[in-house]
């Protein structure tokens, strides 16, 4: 069994919107690439094989699809499917290239939900979603098999869940809604606004040197930046729908992740010491593609993501993308790791190369 794992894709309208203008919040534009790489893991020497497509989570950037030139947190089913037929819209390749893999025999494929994308748990969006791809897709909060366990990652940050109990909450009229943590929101109320004067804001690593070169060079920028945040939890104080998530606790929570960037081994190891029969923990939600080696050869796996991040780093002076997923292969029967590798996808010609294996 093959696990193929990949995340934080950020899928948005398309490149352009139905004018014409240039669509600032689309951060995916790895379509035929995607496309591509299904193929590759479905066809030929593949097609028979028991491939595991696992989408980590942020597949979707449901937080920062507006209807109708709205952004609201008042987030119910019905308009999580509007929003995803409108990424479909922007993106038929990548929806076609997922039925086209899933038509392929002992394919499976399985959405880890993430924090972008938290209203896939409405019931109605998972149906959206298998009917675009015509086929069965599962949907988890995280996945424990074969000695695997994969999830987003967002748990771990104050800021980006809230617990399970209070995943929905009754909005107006009594519909279900969901209960957006404050990063969430943040994401919706701040972050269009923000993207508007400076489009690159929400990728740039490392954060810290981002802002702090903001404040140097950019002075006028950062305190419009400052005084855009410090309204919005004012006024986040007094919503009916939004303060039960708004504290001091998770205010001062959200000025700290924007100048510490999460390391997440040692969540992993946690999950590891926690549950023995684990061989491979496989996260997402950082952007940073990394890895780790514990005892007993038990290891620690990141995504990274497909979209361009571009550095503060002296030493590169541009953006880097590279298309990364994680490859897991364990013995169906046994469960044992056979291999494990992080590999960046380059396309149909020369398909892939190995940053990291275990062998």
């Amino acid at each position: 069994m093959i696990y193929l794992v990949v995340s934080d894709l950020h899928l948005g309208k398309g490149k352009f919107l139905k004018n014409g203008q240039l669509n600032i919040l689309e951060d995916f534009f790895e379509d035929d690439r995607f496309e591509e790489f299904l193929e590759y893991y479905s066809t030929d020497s593949n097609y028979l094989e028991p491939v595991h497509l696992v989408l980590g989570g942020d597949i979707l950037n449901l937080i920062q699809i507006d209807i109708e030139g709205v952004f609201s947190y008042i987030i119910d089913d019905e308009l999580t499917c509007r929003q995803i037929d409108a990424i479909a819209a922007g993106h038929p390749v990548f929806f076609r290239a997922l039925e086209k893999f899933m038509q392929a025999p002992n394919k499976r494929v399985t959405y880890i939900i993430g924090n972008h994308d938290s209203g896939i748990a409405f019931e109605g969006a998972q149906e959206k979603l298998r009917s675009l791809t015509g086929r069965d897709m599962q949907f988890a909060d995280e996945l424990d098999e074969n000695g695997v366990h994969i999830e987003h990652g967002h748990r771990f940050e104050a800021i980006n869940t809230v617990s399970a109990k209070n995943f929905f909450v009754n909005g107006p009229q009594g519909k279900k809604i969901l209960n957006l943590p404050w990063g969430s929101l943040f994401c919706i109320g701040v972050l269009p606004l923000l993207k508007k004067e400076r489009p690159h804001i929400d990728k740039v690593r490392p954060m810290s040197a981002y802002i702090t070169w903001c404040l140097l060079h950019d002075t006028a920028f950062f305190f419009r930046l400052l005084v855009k945040v410090i309204r919005y939890i004012i006024q986040t104080s007094f919503d009916t729908y939004v303060r039960q998530n708004r504290n001091f606790k998770t205010s001062m929570a959200i000025l700290k992740q924007i100048t510490i960037y999460p390391k997440y081994e040692k969540k992993a190891k946690a999950i590891l010491r926690q549950k023995r029969h684990l061989h491979t923990v496989i996260m997402g939600h950082t952007h940073l593609q990394e890895w780790r080696r514990f005892p007993e050869g038990r290891y620690y796996f990141n995504t990274g993501t497909w979209n361009p991040i571009p550095s503060m780093d002296a030493g590169l002076h541009e953006s880097a993308k590279n298309l990364t997923y994680c490859l897991v292969e364990v013995h169906e029967k046994s469960g044992t790791l056979r291999r494990g590798a992080l590999n960046v996808w380059q396309g149909k010609w020369r398909p892939f190369r190995e940053e990291v294996h275990t062998n």
